[in-house]
């Protein structure tokens, strides 16, 4: 299969490639510097040059290829203003990217993210939030789901809050940074409201899998740990970092602080059982013993 991909040099992006690419698939990039054109290159991939916002080239990017995984975000927290900036342009990707796909049942393997249900673990069955900090994208996945009516073979890969490899990345590698510039490990509220993660690795193997096999209109959960409480990732970075280990206001984390303070366990056990999924990566909390002081 070809398989066009967005964000393919990011930290899952480049995991998801190196996988297509060892099962047989060929892999046209979109990439928006000469860094991550070069990286993608030498990881094997073709490329093509441009940026989530460049509609007409992310959609031509999307005619040339057998299947699609979306993955580009642009990451930026520093506001609400900024977020919602992101999730519009996002938005706007991912519906060029299905129109063009529309009619030809060709797969399109969209990036998204856990939910978060009050008193349990969430599962592929429950609804993305729609409203709050990245409602916005939950609209949108939805949406794209929608398209399998429509002759698109849209799955959603819902990503837990950390996904991380070798130490960095996620929700994990977010507090990681913080505690580096505020000089304390810190975490919100009580610190025992629970996180899922996976590693890089094994979700480059679930996009790969909904990419060739999973029907119409799916949620796939990449969940390897279903919840580890806040205040024991803070402690192993608190640890790596020589820094006190201590709780600070949910301001301190800007837009995202709600998320940072809400409880959000997840299970991946339908993925597992219907997919074939099996995580086989180091855990979250093992990882981050790589993290440098």
């Amino acid at each position: 299969m070809h398989v066009f991909i967005t964000g393919g040099t990011g930290l899952i992006g480049s995991a998801v490639v190196a996988e297509l690419l060892g099962n047989g698939h060929t892999v046209l990039a979109l990439t928006r510097s000469d860094a991550s054109t070069q990286a993608a290159e030498q990881a094997g991939a073709k490329t093509l040059r441009g940026g989530l916002a460049d509609l007409d080239v992310i959609r031509s990017g999307a005619a040339q290829a057998d299947g699609v995984i979306h993955l580009a975000f642009g990451n930026d927290f520093s506001s609400a203003e900024a977020v919602a900036n992101s999730v519009a342009e996002e938005t706007a990707a991912i519906m060029g990217i299905g129109e063009e796909l529309i009619g030809s049942d060709r797969p399109f393997a969209i990036v998204s993210g856990t939910p978060w249900v009050a008193g349990r673990l969430s599962t592929e069955t429950d609804q993305l939030p729609l409203e709050g900090p990245v409602g916005g994208r939950g609209r949108t996945v939805n949406a794209a789901l929608e398209l399998a009516s429509r002759g698109v073979r849209t799955t959603a890969i819902r990503m837990p809050r950390t996904v991380h490899n070798n130490g960095e990345g996620g929700f994990g590698g977010l507090l990681t940074q913080i505690a580096r510039q505020s000089g304390v490990s810190g975490y919100p509220g009580d610190g025992t409201q629970r996180w899922p993660a996976v590693h890089a690795l094994d979700a480059a193997v679930l996009f790969r899998l909904a990419l060739e096999s999973a029907p119409a209109g799916t949620a796939w959960h990449a969940v390897a740990d279903e919840g580890d409480a806040v205040r024991d990732i803070a402690a192993v970075i608190g640890r790596r970092l020589s820094l006190p280990v201590e709780p600070v206001p949910t301001e301190n984390f800007g837009p995202l602080g709600p998320i940072f303070a809400a409880d959000q366990p997840s299970s991946s056990e339908y993925t597992r059982k219907t997919l074939g999924w099996e995580p086989k990566h180091p855990s979250l909390l093992e990882d981050l013993e790589n993290i440098q002081p």
